[in-house]
């Protein structure tokens, strides 16, 4: 039984593939009207102050869907996320859809007017910047690998999301593989 308080929270980044909270029930969902970019910098876990990761967020695209992970939440856990998600990210209504039904829940989005947001870049310009970078929570190449590894497991398709994932691949052969195994 759950809390009438509970909320649903969707992820569409590392909290697809690091839900490092407590949760009651999650599965596959989508919502309309938002696509995921690599357009946030990352000071704090996937980069340095002076040379930010680039990690995900989302970008409003009117007739678009965004497919991720939802989580059903006690309220106490955004004490914990709002930390995780300090960087720029701010919680967001959104209804999160379902192969069967929806729900009112929330997303953290970084919107293009926080501090740490990078914007739009060409996607090799993107690649080479996800390959280079590296913060306390690991290599921006590993984000990248395990999100893309994650989507394949939902069958979520995010044609931005593979063509980077191809494109750091291809920057150097000798690089670890995080995308696969494990």
């Amino acid at each position: 039984m759950t809390d009438e308080r509970s909320t649903w929270l969707f992820g569409y980044g590392s909290l697809i593939w690091r839900p490092d909270f407590p949760w009651l029930a999650s599965r596959p969902a989508r919502i309309r009207g938002w696509t995921r970019r690599f357009w946030q910098g990352s000071h704090d876990h996937r980069g340095v102050s002076d040379d930010p990761g680039r990690v995900a967020t989302l970008i409003e695209s009117p007739g678009e869907y965004c497919q991720g992970r939802a989580f059903l939440i006690e309220p106490a856990i955004f004490e914990h996320l709002d930390v995780r998600e300090k960087n720029g990210y701010q919680r967001h209504p959104v209804e999160i859809l379902f192969d069967q039904g929806s729900a009112t829940g929330v997303v953290y989005v970084a919107p293009p007017d926080n501090f740490a947001f990078l914007g739009q870049a060409p996607l090799p310009e993107i690649a080479t910047h996800i390959n280079r970078c590296c913060g306390p929570s690991g290599t921006n190449r590993e984000y990248l690998f395990r999100l893309a590894r994650a989507l394949r497991e939902i069958d979520a398709i995010d044609p931005h999301v593979f063509q980077l994932e191809r494109l750091v691949r291809g920057l150097s052969s000798t690089q670890p593989d995080f995308g696969t195994g494990n």
